[in-house]
């Protein structure tokens, strides 16, 4: 059984004075001892766990900061090239991962009312190429008449610039008669940025132009040239607890569209884990008779693959 996190700390704290006292100059080799405990950190494969154990090492042994550094970054550069090895050896159905998200309701009584949502979201990530692809349907009536009906496909291929910087495309379909358009189609260009990227905390942000092409039900079609953003924020809250933010904005001189879903995630067991989300979508100028904003409040089932 590997050291759990307070153990290696309470550990990692007597080695480290032992050591301080003993060496007591800087550029100071690291212990056998103290060696030993910052191995079984990075044994662990916890990357995080391995930051707060280099971190405190540091602390309490100044003397020794470089030999710690040495050793952690060592581990780093290690992981570095067996991910990419792995990546090189993979077959192009071993680099696909993502979810399938299902949710529904039915009530009696006063109303007969019926919904049900599924949404795929699937993504390849590659050494240069990164694909994501996007699917969702929702549909909801209520006494046999409908009131819910929508539609999405999505496809964003990246390609990536450096480390962080990344440029993308972007091409996305939309129905929903009942927000005043029978399709939507929305194509993009422009470039990304992982603003953050640690362990439990990950931001992108992308911008650039975009075109639109609606057919309105009841209005006059329009295309037009727009602005794209997007912002797709998650944090690992705890082991089991996700939370992420998703938001795209696309502005034009006639109708834009802000869309937000903000949604918790917790692990049931294995592969499954339960999703509660609130969808925001506003419109500045929809159809005659249409509200600018429409909410959606959903609890699903998810599976990881």
């Amino acid at each position: 059984m590997r050291p759990t996190l307070p153990l290696l700390a309470a550990a990692l704290t007597s080695f480290a004075i032992a050591d301080a006292s003993a060496q007591g100059r800087q550029d100071a080799p690291l212990s056998p001892d103290l060696t030993r405990m910052l191995e079984a950190a990075l044994a662990s494969g916890n990357e995080a766990e391995v930051e707060v154990i280099a971190k405190y090492a540091r602390t309490i042994s100044p003397e020794s900061t470089d030999a710690i550094n040495a050793l952690a970054n060592r581990w780093k550069e290690e992981r570095r090239e067996e991910a990419v090895q792995r990546i090189r050896d993979a077959t192009f159905w071993e680099l696909v991962e993502g979810r399938i998200e299902l949710g529904g309701f039915q009530t009696t009584g006063n109303t007969d009312n019926i919904g049900a949502h599924a949404i795929l979201d699937v993504k390849r990530e590659g050494l240069v190429w990164r694909h994501k692809l996007r699917g969702m349907i929702e549909y909801q009536e209520s006494n046999g008449v409908p009131t819910r009906e929508h539609y999405l496909f999505a496809y964003e291929p990246n390609y990536k610039i450096s480390d962080r910087l990344y440029a993308y495309g972007a091409a996305q379909f939309e129905s929903d008669r009942f927000f005043g358009y029978s399709s939507r189609y929305s194509t993009s260009l422009g470039v990304g940025y992982n603003a953050i990227r640690r362990p439990r905390l990950t931001l992108d942000l992308e911008l650039g132009p975009a075109y639109r092409a609606t057919d309105f039900t009841n209005s006059p079609d329009e295309n037009n040239v727009a602005a794209r953003g997007s912002l797709d924020l998650m944090w690992k809250a705890t082991a089991g607890l996700t939370l992420t933010q998703n938001a795209s904005a696309y502005l034009q001189s006639a109708n834009s569209t802000v869309s937000s879903v903000s949604a918790i995630n917790a692990r049931l067991i294995g592969p499954l884990s339960g999703r509660f989300s609130y969808t925001v979508q506003y419109e500045s100028d929809p159809p005659a008779g249409r509200q600018t904003t429409d909410t959606t409040s959903r609890a699903s089932l998810v599976y990881q693959f």
